[in-house]
């Protein structure tokens, strides 16, 4: 399939058929990771929700699952921020100004980090997980006003680089945001903070597996509600729709059921043993 055999299809049925999106604007954010900014060749722009992700096409390569990591505003190009990891991502980072990719969806499960409205809003990304969280964190920018503290804790591997470097840094000075570079000892900070509130905290987290398993013991080991603690679970998505069961764990599906999974949602399919 080319982007000309795409193109031609401007109605493209159903969930499995690429739409062609042209690349509108391309940043290298680290040595091995790239945003790209992307609008439909036809028709509207896809409707999204924060911690959705959008299947990207590389013509003669093969797909991969990515989540979107701009703002949901109207009007704002579609963006993904990727990481070369293998053949597909690889040949995604490598696309230029004007190139043409396919792209599917958007599938999955969202944040809803409006549900911390009134109380505090956290933020935990290790390394690319920054980017599925971006979008949540520029609503909770929008507004600001209607959480009380609103905290961002960032780690990554040494060599792995920092994303947005330039906004956190904004986010911090310009709207009041706690932002602690490191998880591990961000999140000590946290818990122990005298005016720490669990009943108040909505924790919204993505990064390597082990970071989040901690980060989810601890909060809910001090009281916070396991279903106020969510997490993004990726799992070698193929298909969007849980139709090829690449992602599937125990009775979920990671491109249906998630990525985004309340803790209480995710210890029963995590502790269960695979028959």
């Amino acid at each position: 399939m080319t982007a000309t055999d795409v193109a031609a299809d401007v109605t493209a049925p159903g969930p499995m058929t690429p739409r062609p999106y042209r690349v509108v604007a391309r940043r290298q954010d680290t040595h091995d990771t790239a945003t790209l900014d992307l609008i439909p060749l036809y028709g509207e722009q896809a409707h999204w929700r924060s911690g959705q992700f959008m299947m990207l096409y590389a013509f003669g390569v093969g797909e991969i699952a990515v989540s979107i990591s701009g703002g949901a505003l109207p009007g704002e190009p579609l963006r993904h921020t990727i990481r070369d990891v293998g053949a597909v991502s690889h040949a995604l980072t490598q696309t230029k100004v004007g190139d043409v990719i396919g792209v599917r969806g958007p599938f999955g499960t969202s944040w809803d980090a409006m549900d911390a409205v009134g109380g505090d809003l956290m933020f935990i990304a290790g390394g690319i997980g920054l980017a599925p969280l971006r979008p949540s964190i520029l609503e909770a920018v929008r507004r600001r006003g209607e959480f009380r503290r609103v905290i961002l804790l960032y780690g990554s591997r040494p060599g792995e680089g920092f994303l947005f470097t330039d906004e956190i840094e904004e986010w911090e000075r310009l709207h009041g945001f706690t932002v602690h570079q490191g998880v591990r000892a961000g999140l000590a900070d946290v818990v122990n903070d005298p005016s720490f509130d669990p009943a108040m905290l909505l924790t919204l987290a993505c990064g390597p597996d082990i970071m989040m398993e901690v980060a989810a013991k601890t909060l809910t080991d001090r009281a916070v509600p396991p279903q106020k603690v969510r997490l993004s679970l990726e799992r070698s998505m193929h298909c969007g729709i849980g139709l090829c069961g690449h992602c599937q764990l125990r009775e979920a599906f990671m491109c249906v059921d998630g990525p985004v999974f309340s803790y209480d949602q995710l210890v029963p399919l995590l502790a269960t043993e695979e028959l």
